[in-house]
């Protein structure tokens, strides 16, 4: 009784609950049975876990030794394959030195080659440049020669005598190349005494067209020679009174009624000088066209010497307009006889071809006829073979007209 009232002994409060000796010593108990449980526990766990350490070491050990195998068995091969590399590389190494100095060698040939033809072009280039200097040398002293002619043709126009004298050969030269023989004359005297540089003949008795070339130049070259405004003045104001004085003096002399035109050419032997006389002298221009003088340049005078000779052509076409149209009347004779000839030509054809037809018909009955014989068929009667042999003959027969008819024919 003493004993189990002492484990029943409250030992301390807790809130509402009483706890006992026993219950305290049962709780130690339980809780003394539990450690040594989770001891036991742990114990295992920890011999287990050594153990699974062990066999995971040895894994390792074994893995690490099956790897450092492949690293060796890997290595092993590396080496293969670098020593298999290497004498590759050579082989190469050799091949690329080889061929490298095939190609050294081949380029080498070739710059030499290629040196020799350009040293060869050069030779080639400088004789070419040689020739051509030699050429340059040549058109230098052309050149000389033209200035040394251009210094003689400054000499002469500088002379009035010369300078009229070159007009005028520029002006027979024009007038030499586009008329005949015969259409014109040079310094021819007229009625009245005058010499004018050139007369044109004009046809159907028309009258002469009298061309000047003495156009003055003292003044034009004062103009160009005039260095200030008052000396160009005065060369301008020389220049206009002395085109003018000529146009008098050549519409008083060459205009002669019933034996010269009413219109006179006065030759400018430059371009140049005639682009500035309409230009900035339209006053001359309009006293010489009242004058009934044309003031002509080389080019204009040409045209003009063109259209003369288109006249003179003309003319001439109508002076054998009757041998013309005689020669046309023979020629239309020889087309009709051309005709008929052809339309007779024509009928022959026309009876050839039917001649032909009527051959090929008989000869395609003779064909079958043969056939026939060939195929021993001897049915037909007789009237028929004789149409045969007739038309056979009337075959030979037109041939033979035929040929008669091509013959007359021909002839």
């Amino acid at each position: 009784m003493e004993t189990s009232i002492s484990l029943n002994q409250t030992l301390f409060q807790l809130g509402a609950s009483s706890i006992s000796l026993g219950a305290t010593l049962l709780a130690g108990a339980i809780i003394a049975v539990l450690v040594i449980v989770f001891a036991g526990i742990a114990v295992s766990r920890a011999t287990r876990m050594r153990l699974v350490a062990e066999v995971q070491a040895e894994d390792r050990a074994r893995d690490a030794e099956a790897r450092m195998g492949e690293i060796l068995k890997s290595q092993a091969e590396m080496q293969g394959r670098m020593q298999t590399m290497a004498e590759l590389f050579g082989s190469r190494q050799a091949e690329l030195n080889q061929s490298i100095r095939e190609r050294l060698d081949g380029m080498t040939s070739r710059i030499g080659q290629t040196m020799t033809e350009q040293t060869q072009s050069t030779h080639a280039n400088l004789a070419k440049l040689q020739e051509r200097l030699a050429v340059i040398d040549t058109a230098q002293n052309n050149i000389q020669a033209l200035a040394g002619q251009v210094v003689q043709l400054q000499a002469i126009l500088a002379n009035k005598q010369t300078r009229g004298a070159f007009g005028q050969a520029r002006m027979e030269a024009i007038i030499a190349d586009g008329l005949p023989q015969g259409a014109y004359e040079f310094q021819s005297t007229l009625s009245n005494g005058s010499r004018p540089d050139c007369v044109v003949r004009m046809p159907n008795g028309a009258p002469n067209l009298v061309i000047d070339a003495k156009f003055p130049l003292e003044a034009w070259n004062a103009i160009r020679d005039a260095e200030g405004p008052e000396s160009k003045k005065i060369a301008l104001a020389q220049f206009r009174r002395d085109v003018e004085v000529h146009i008098r003096d050549v519409a008083e002399k060459y205009l002669i009624n019933g034996e010269t035109q009413d219109t006179a050419f006065l030759f400018v032997p430059s371009e140049s000088i005639f682009a500035e006389i309409h230009e900035n002298f339209e006053g001359v221009v309009q006293k010489a066209h009242r004058a009934r003088i044309v003031i002509v340049s080389p080019s204009l005078l040409m045209l003009s010497i063109q259209v003369i000779q288109a006249v003179l052509k003309d003319v001439r076409m109508r002076e054998q307009a009757h041998l013309i149209q005689g020669e046309v009347i023979r020629l239309m004779e020889d087309v009709g006889r051309l005709d008929d000839r052809v339309r007779r030509l024509q009928t022959h054809f026309g009876q050839a071809n039917k001649d032909i037809d009527d051959i090929l018909v008989s000869s395609s009955k003779v064909t079958k006829r043969g056939q026939k014989i060939e195929a021993l068929e001897f049915a037909e009667p007789v009237g028929e073979a004789v149409k045969d042999v007739d038309a056979g003959r009337s075959a030979a027969s037109a041939t033979g007209q035929l040929r008669l008819r091509v013959v007359e024919g021909d002839d």
